[in-house]
């Protein structure tokens, strides 16, 4: 039989024993282990880590939203506070702008008394000879315009005082405003970010979120900043009452010092009319008297001329120089020596008649001064009615003191019981 045989041919490859294949499946199997084992704790810790991250991150998102609830309940409450300064501050700036206004009113109102006293001196200046005089009228005049000058300066100091007052607020209300309007501002800014979650579709990545934003501060300068504002607010509503007070206390004691005042004028002025109507019923009584003895002694020298005209040349000049010599007027009528010598001439001419012929001459010489002096008596009568006149129109013209806003009130009365009261004169009025 024939014998068949088959050629074999190994790869040029190295072979490894039975052992090394035994060994290598146990390797295989170990690092298959070892990589099941690594999978399921990376699996455990990822599983681990998405739990930590996501309540940490869900805790982060809920820490972040009470810090910004707080913030903004912060912001309300100071918002809250700074606003009710701002209120303050408006319903002083009303008040206190009221109060100016009618301090300014009452201001621009004292150019009418001061124009009207000055009128009235002017007409008083106006009276004549004697009866210019500094009587307590005047005098109380001049103390009227002096308290209406001293009014006028102290609401002036006190309006400059409000003014200023009014701009420090008014800057002080700016800055309130402002932070309110900031803190309002904010307010909404953090409620669209409380707003926001993960789901909003208006969120993006941020180049450099965290970074300090320009011209920011740190909590603590900015709390100390509302507490600033608000003691500001305080610092400037703390005068403001005062100032207030002090404006009214001011117009009203204005008003009293001047109502007081043209009170006292008045009562002067009627006081000085009812006087000088006085003097003038005295006067016309003085010369109607006057009046009567003139013609009494003009009588007495007709007679005594009567019993003198058979005289001679001679004691007829004498008389002649005297009787002309007698008509000198004021102080130069006077017994000088020439008047001696020729009342020595006519005793020596006329022995017998010379008491007769001095009292013709002393009844000449006292009916020239009773004469002289109802001529004085007219005049003085004429200047006190013209000055009569003029009080009584510096008294009508003061009625212009009572009109008006600040003016005080009476009560209207006829012209005739208005003048019987100007001059006092209810008293000599005849009853029936």
């Amino acid at each position: 039989m024939a014998f068949r045989s088959v050629v074999t041919m190994e790869k040029p490859l190295q072979h490894i024993s039975l052992t090394d294949w035994y060994a290598r499946v146990n390797q295989m199997r170990n690092v298959a282990d070892a990589r099941r084992s690594d999978a399921f704790a990376i699996r455990h810790s990822s599983r681990s880590l998405r739990n930590e991250t996501r309540i940490e991150g869900d805790w982060a998102n809920y820490e972040t939203n009470e810090a910004l609830t707080d913030r903004i309940s912060e912001l309300n409450r100071w918002r809250d506070i700074i606003s009710k300064s701002f209120e303050k501050i408006e319903r002083e700036i009303f008040m206190l702008q009221e109060e100016k206004n009618a301090t300014e009113r009452e201001l621009e109102a004292l150019a009418g008394p001061i124009s009207v006293i000055a009128e009235c001196l002017t007409i008083r200046d106006g009276r004549l000879g004697s009866e210019i005089t500094y009587d307590e009228a005047d005098t109380e005049i001049k103390n009227e315009l002096v308290v209406l000058e001293n009014n006028q300066r102290l609401l002036a100091d006190r309006c400059q005082k409000a003014w200023e007052k009014l701009n420090r607020l008014e800057e002080v209300r700016f800055k309130i405003g402002l932070e309110i309007e900031f803190k309002v501002e904010a307010v909404q800014l953090d409620n669209s970010q409380l707003a926001l979650d993960r789901n909003s579709a208006n969120i993006s990545y941020k180049p450099d979120p965290t970074r300090n934003p320009k011209n920011s501060c740190s909590y603590e300068s900015w709390l100390e900043n509302v507490k600033n504002i608000k003691l500001l607010a305080e610092n400037e509503l703390a005068d403001t009452y005062a100032i207030r007070e002090a404006l009214f206390v001011c117009r009203e004691k204005a008003r009293n010092m001047l109502q007081s005042q043209q009170e006292r004028a008045e009562h002067t002025i009627r006081k000085r009319i009812f006087e000088t109507q006085r003097a003038r019923n005295e006067l016309e009584w003085q010369q109607l008297k006057m009046k009567e003895e003139m013609e009494k002694a003009m009588c007495e020298i007709r007679t005594s001329e009567n019993a003198l005209r058979d005289k001679t040349d001679a004691l007829k000049l004498a008389e002649t120089r005297l009787e002309n010599r007698a008509q000198r007027s004021g102080m130069e009528l006077c017994m000088d020596q020439a008047h001696d010598m020729l009342c020595l001439e006519v005793e020596k001419l006329r022995e017998i008649r010379r008491r007769l012929q001095v009292k013709i001459d002393e009844s000449k010489t006292n009916f020239s001064l009773l004469e002289e002096h109802g001529k004085r008596i007219d005049v003085d009568l004429e200047n006190k009615q013209h000055s009569l006149m003029t009080d009584i129109r510096a008294l009508d013209l003061r009625m212009r003191l009572r009109g008006g806003e600040f003016g005080s009130k009476v009560a209207n009365a006829s012209q005739t019981d208005r003048n019987i009261t100007l001059t006092r004169m209810e008293n000599e009025i005849p009853k029936d």
